[in-house]
């Protein structure tokens, strides 16, 4: 049988209650195909449930075929190694005592001598320098992700199930990913918001409220049927809603006529002249006919109240946010951020960034690039005052918000909506409501607390934050912005920054965001003196 995954009338909900899935069907061949939705729609549920980490509520799920997974964060043990994470430990040791002279009769007979050849192999194909010995915690956070992304194609399995595996990667990373995922002839599962990731995929699988769609080819394809549909939607919405006017109009006509001839049927009931038993018989046709009218009335009235409702439904679910920002202020020439001679890091003797100097003045649009392991974080923080430098001077001339990758401005135990009360104080809850709404934080929706959010839902209550209210900073730090960010919110982000009026300072790795925003100048780390 060829490798295949089946999902068949599978139902999953939150520990709160809330469904994710219910009846869904899906099917996955060999071919790569891109996973998206919008954040909390279940796409790491489901690659969790196919995983087998995760148990159906109803349903099934059919693996035929040997599967991989990589998660979205790669939490490691002090001690856990490469070897551990590729699963060869005892057989590096077995091989180890073999060709140092210590092994016994079953280490010889069991001994595989093209094991380092395969890891060393697998280790080069995601252009990772590093050592089977080397323990995980000593590499960055993209290097990891590059050894769990070497691991998957080490077990060679029929599927892999990759979520967000752009993330954490750098350049060279992404680059690595990217070949290895043209190269593969096996079956792949991937969520991502990434595009260009996704415009290389065989298919799009998007997950909404209502179920799943398939659609052949990748991102550009997937958006254009998108733009179809929604056109769509919208037409059949004018439609219901032209049936629901025409039905309110002739109800009222329908009403109008048998007032006037009950009017006068009764106006002749009361002159006389006619036998009660003829007036009872035609008073009991007027009220059955009255009745069936009614009737007739009522279904027409439900069926075009549930078309408009399902175009609508339609609409919500294909419309992407709308991001909309007050204007900053900020003059062309007015110097907004000045780094003079910075040298930073936690031990004196040893700074992770030495001799930095920048200035930003009035609206710039600067990206600091770099590997991972450069210490872009570690300079943001200086610049945010979190961080004292170690020599040199830091001078910020403006209001500043900073948006790092854990949205540590927000308070987890609070509400989004708590959140934006304290961080915008004059704004009252009109402002608020509706501020928190062009983000797709609605009604109930902003009422949740941030702790219970997923990572997308609270990058997305942290930009809501900051760029919602009636006075955006006009220094704005993004670090990494669009890791959790869904297709929707990513691109309305964009839009919403390209008219923001205020100097921006970014680290992205993601080339399609940077050009979106309209980025004007990079830095590049490590620093270079003078640089």
């Amino acid at each position: 049988m060829s490798p295949s995954i089946a999902v068949s009338g599978l139902a999953w909900s939150t520990p709160d209650g809330r469904s994710l899935f219910s009846g869904l069907d899906l099917q996955f061949a060999a071919e790569r195909t891109g996973l998206v939705g919008r954040n909390g729609a279940g796409k790491t549920t489901l690659l969790r449930l196919i995983a087998g980490a995760l148990a159906p509520a109803r349903g099934v799920v059919a693996v035929h075929g040997r599967i991989a997974a990589l998660r979205q964060s790669l939490d490691v043990d002090p001690d856990e190694t490469i070897a551990d994470l590729f699963g060869v430990r005892a057989p590096l040791a077995r091989l180890e005592r073999v060709t140092q002279g210590a092994a016994d009769a079953e280490d010889l007979a069991l001994a595989d001598w093209s094991l380092e050849a395969r890891i060393a192999a697998a280790l080069a194909s995601m252009a990772l320098d590093a050592e089977p010995h080397t323990r995980l915690a000593a590499l960055s956070g993209g290097q990891r992700a590059r050894a769990g992304l070497a691991a998957l194609v080490f077990a060679e399995p029929d599927f892999l199930l990759l979520d967000e595996p752009t993330n954490n990667l750098d350049r060279d990373g992404r680059h690595a990913l990217f070949e290895l995922l043209a190269r593969w002839r096996a079956g792949a599962v991937v969520a991502s918001h990434d595009r260009e990731l996704l415009e290389t995929m065989d298919a799009i699988v998007e997950l909404t409220p209502h179920g799943a769609a398939r659609y052949g080819g990748g991102w550009s394809a997937f958006r254009a049927r998108k733009a179809l549909d929604l056109a769509a939607a919208h037409h059949d919405l004018a439609h219901a809603e032209r049936r629901l006017a025409e039905h309110a109009r002739h109800t009222q006509l329908a009403a109008e006529r048998k007032a006037r001839k009950d009017g006068a049927g009764a106006r002749a009931a009361a002159r006389g002249g006619q036998p009660k038993i003829l007036l009872g018989a035609r008073k009991a046709r007027a009220e059955n006919t009255k009745g069936d009218m009614a009737r007739l009335a009522e279904r027409r009235r439900d069926d075009a109240l549930a078309a408009a409702k399902a175009a609508r439904d339609r609409i919500a679910v294909l419309l992407p946010m709308a991001v909309s920002l007050a204007p900053t202020g900020l003059a062309p020439h007015k110097t907004v951020l000045r780094l003079a001679n910075v040298s930073a890091g936690h031990v004196p003797e040893r700074p992770v960034l030495a001799d930095v100097s920048f200035t930003i003045t009035g609206p710039e649009r600067v990206a600091l690039t770099g590997p991972n392991g450069a210490s872009k974080t570690t300079l943001f923080s200086v610049i945010a005052g979190t961080l004292p430098p170690l020599s040199g001077g830091v001078r910020v001339f403006t209001p500043l918000a900073m948006l790092d990758q854990q949205v540590s401005l927000l308070d987890p135990r609070q509400s989004v909506r708590d959140n934006f009360a304290r961080l915008n104080p004059h704004t009252d809850e009109s402002a608020c409501r509706a501020a928190l709404a062009r983000f797709v934080f609605r009604a109930e929706a902003a009422l949740q607390t941030v702790g219970d959010l997923s990572g997308g839902q609270k990058l997305r209550a942290g930009l809501a934050c900051v760029l919602g209210g009636p006075s955006p900073p006009p220094l704005l730090i993004l670090d990494e912005p669009t890791n959790h960010l869904d297709l929707e919110a990513l691109e309305a982000v964009e839009a919403g920054l390209r008219g923001y009026d205020g100097a921006l300072l970014v680290v992205s790795h993601d080339e399609a965001f940077l050009a979106a925003i309209g980025i004007t100048r990079r830095l590049a780390l490590p620093w270079a003196a003078g640089g």
